[in-house]
């Protein structure tokens, strides 16, 4: 054991990390951030010519080129339109780049002329299953095959790939006026043999409208990129507090008013005052069934199926504008311009109105979206209209319902039969899983993964979209070099080592789970060019996470590939991020020689990372770092990204802290909110900083910390000391209490007396707090048991009193 004086703590953590604006939404677990870890490399590296993402099933490099002239011809059977529309997007795509005037003639020719591209269904192997292709490359041919005329749209996006990036470009390159300093590309394919399909069937992005209005042109180029990367699904948000934003003929008052609401697009989100009476609305707009129609069609001609969301019960207070009569108070509120607080506007589930009303919606709902689902949100229900609504205590007695989770449940239920009547599956987020679920819903899994796991136990089908790491209006970098999220932070390395398939699923519980989607909330996101720069590159690795098999992908080999991707971009003209330029760290700890080994890496890998333990700033000359880097001592690390001698974004500041309980066991008596990789958060030896995304921090949200300690043996103590971080605009206090105890067997605990919160930092807004325990003098204890009560719910006399309360944990540090 060890000690080192409280006073160091000031030292160490001078450097302060300025708190970026971070806000709360969707239960606030953008607050907590795991560690990322590291994918498997067990899978051989694609080809240095082949650069396809997703990686396909298999690649055989072979030696030779086909070369694609004006000339060549282009057939495809004729047997399916979705085979046809494989072909012509091939076809588009290189007319528009080169100037070409290729067409896709049907049928086949029973003789095929040479240099010839061929789309076929006749052809392939028995063995290959639904969105499976085969693709072949030789000097005189290029043949793709598959039994599934899908398969053909997937074979031509990797041909695609195939040729050089600038295939995707707008337009052909301008004739130069002089012989031109590089040479046009030549438009070659190189041999190669590919036998390719998905890892999953549901492959989705979602993108919500509601928060913020996206034009048509936007929508489809969303799709486009969708399409792009073989994934197969578009979760279009059309309904929210915010905004209805789908014309209903039955009801056209949903998008005379409930599409509009008042303009303050000019303040953050949640900083927004709600409308004043009178107040003229002119932020919205709204999709007529026409313009639905159209884009329906357009995403089927690029093997992309949509699936709308009109959310209920909840979240649905635009409507009440229109029809107050719905809801359980029957007022008229205005619709909602930013986070407004508390929400307890809700359809009223003793209503018949309103399931008369549903069925009307949603009958014209089902008749522009051809595909099988329907998905009907179902998330963060406030039920206090519920509980305090004379028609709904009724519906509950009538009905022998228990309480208001069954009685949302009764409502799910009857929109199900709804739906089931037309023909078509529900699907909602994770709640609706409260108070019991019919066997044919789909459950929606975004408040991490135990929702999934609970709903493919009991035998429902399951997409997973854990918000760390499948919510993309997270930062995705230093939030000082990035432009305005929502919080969280997201990487893209964090995306590629997601695993949709939690460990604690049977094989058989496993075949429930039908993929992954990831998510655009759009609150802090309201144009094109923003969206685009959240959702691109970390679209592409969420893409080869549902995708390709587990065992093939590989981290490197993804980052090496994603450079000539990103060339693809560049012509495409897509706003994409670059990646984080934050240093990211990770610890371990050698409790023999009380040594904590640092070590950082990033995600651009040309970059340099320079570094120093002097609390200097790094620069080009500082220490690179090669190897991790051991420190006995309380030291202020300090490190940065550096790219041909020039710093990329900010310092990051890594205030380490070796103590004893680095080293010890740990067991977790209550769960903290996020996934297992967050277990060592209050043990690595790094200080949080007073920045609440900066991934350092152990998250409560309304929930108490019961965590103990097993150093392994009797060992002498001297104290301990737990950091809390205090930012009440974020709904984030300390504990209302701490107790500490010690045990010599794990059963019986003696409390630690004393103890008091002590301010380490403060930048006004936001504070660390530390509350330090002596032990008696000679104390001696194998466990240490660290209990931290939560607020649970904010109290009065701060903001956005009665809202769930969010408790930080930083160190728990022994000594």
């Amino acid at each position: 054991m060890f000690f080192v004086a409280k006073t160091s703590l000031a030292v160490i953590c001078e450097h302060i990390v300025k708190l970026p604006e971070l806000h709360l939404r969707r239960c606030a677990r953008v607050l907590v951030f795991p560690l990322l870890v590291s994918t498997s490399t067990r899978a051989a590296a694609q080809p240095a010519q082949v650069s396809i993402i997703p990686a396909p099933s298999s690649v055989t490099l072979r030696s030779g080129a086909f070369t694609l002239s004006a000339a060549t011809p282009v057939f495809v059977d004729d047997l399916s339109p979705v085979a046809k529309d494989a072909a012509e997007l091939f076809v588009a795509t290189v007319n528009r780049a080169t100037g070409f005037a290729l067409q896709a003639e049907t049928p086949v020719p029973a003789t095929l002329p040479r240099a010839s591209v061929v789309f076929s269904l006749r052809h392939a192997g028995a063995a290959l299953g639904p969105e499976a292709y085969e693709l072949e490359v030789t000097p005189d041919r290029v043949r793709a095959r598959a039994t599934d005329p899908r398969a053909l749209f997937y074979a031509a996006q990797t041909l695609l790939q195939l040729l050089p990036p600038e295939i995707f470009a707008a337009g052909p390159a301008p004739a130069p006026r002089s012989e031109p300093a590089v040479k046009e590309p030549a438009w070659t394919i190189p041999c190669i043999a590919i036998k390719d399909q998905p890892r999953f069937r549901y492959r989705g992005m979602h993108l919500d409208v509601s928060r913020h209005f996206f034009p048509v042109s936007f929508i489809k180029r969303y799709i486009d990129l969708i399409a792009m990367h073989k994934m197969n699904v578009f979760h279009w948000h059309l309904a929210d507090d915010n905004g209805w934003r789908l014309e209903i003929k039955k009801y056209p008052e949903l998008t005379a008013v409930s599409a509009w609401r008042v303009d303050r697009e000019t303040m953050p989100w949640r900083a927004r005052a709600p409308a004043r009476p009178g107040e003229e609305r002119t932020y919205g707009g709204f999709y007529t069934q026409d313009q639905v129609r159209d884009v329906v069609g357009y995403a089927a001609r690029h093997g992309v199926m949509i699936i709308p969301e009109i959310e209920m019960p909840g979240h649905t207070s635009e409507v009440f504008t229109a029809y107050p009569q719905l809801s359980c108070t029957g007022n008229r509120p205005p619709v909602r311009i930013g986070a407004e607080s508390p929400n307890t506007d809700i359809f009223c589930a003793g209503n018949e109105a309103v399931f008369t009303f549903l069925a009307d919606v949603l009958d014209e709902v089902v008749a522009l979206f051809p595909g099988p689902y329907i998905h009907i949100g179902g998330d963060e229900v406030d039920k206090t209209s519920w509980r305090q609504c004379a028609k709904c205590r009724e519906r509950m007695r009538s009905d022998a319902l228990a309480d208001a989770d069954e009685l949302q449940s009764y409502f799910v239920k009857r929109i199900e039969k709804l739906l089931d009547a037309r023909g078509k599956r529900l699907i909602g987020w994770d709640e609706i899983l409260a108070g019991g679920l019919s066997p044919g819903a789909t459950v929606m899994s975004w408040r991490g993964v135990a929702g999934g796991i609970a709903a493919a136990q009991a035998g429902h089908d399951v997409i997973m979209t854990p918000e760390d790491p499948c919510y993309f209006d997270h930062y995705q970098g230093d939030p000082e070099d990035e432009p305005a999220a929502i919080g969280g932070y997201t990487p893209l390395r964090q995306v590629y080592a997601f695993e949709p398939i939690p460990a604690a699923l049977s094989p058989t519980q496993a075949q429930h789970v039908l993929g992954a989607q990831g998510n655009l909330w759009t609150e802090y996101i309201g144009t094109p060019a923003h969206a685009e720069y959240m959702t691109v590159p970390r679209i592409s690795a969420l893409a080869e996470v549902v995708w390709s098999a587990a065992a093939q992908r590989s981290w490197p080999d993804f980052r090496r590939r994603l450079e000539v991707h990103l060339q693809r971009l560049d012509e495409l003209g897509v706003n994409y991020s670059r990646g984080s330029t934050r240093v990211e760290t990770q610890t371990q700890y050698d409790p023999a020689t009380a040594t904590i080994t640092l070590s950082f890496w990033n995600e651009r890998p040309q970059a340099e990372i320079r570094y120093t333990q002097d609390q200097t700033e790094p620069k080009p000359q500082s220490p690179r770092y090669q190897s991790p880097v051991s420190i006995k001592k309380p030291t202020a690390v300090r490190a940065a990204l550096f790219e041909d001698a020039r710093r990329q974004g900010h310092v990051t500041d890594i205030p380490i802290y070796p103590h004893a309980a680095m080293g010890a066991r740990r067991q977790y008596r209550l769960p903290f909110d996020g996934g297992d990789s967050e277990e060592r958060m209050p043990f690595d030896g790094i200080l949080g900083t007073l920045n609440p995304a900066d991934g350092r921090w152990q998250g409560y949200d309304g929930s108490d910390l019961d965590v103990v300690l097993d150093f392994g043996g009797t060992v002498p103590l001297h104290g301990v000391l737990v950091g809390f971080l205090k930012n009440p605009m974020l709904r984030i206090l300390p504990a209302k209490s701490v107790e500490i105890s010690l045990s010599a067997d794990g059963k019986d605990f003696a409390p630690v007396e004393g103890g008091r919160f002590e301010e380490r930092q403060t930048n006004g807004s936001a504070s660390i707090l530390e509350l330090g325990v002596q032990a008696k003098q000679g104390a001696q204890a194998r466990f240490v048991r660290v209990t931290a009560h939560n607020w649970h719910r904010v109290p009065v006399g701060y903001a956005k009193a009665g809202a769930s309360c969010w408790m930080l944990v930083d160190e728990i540090i022994v000594h």
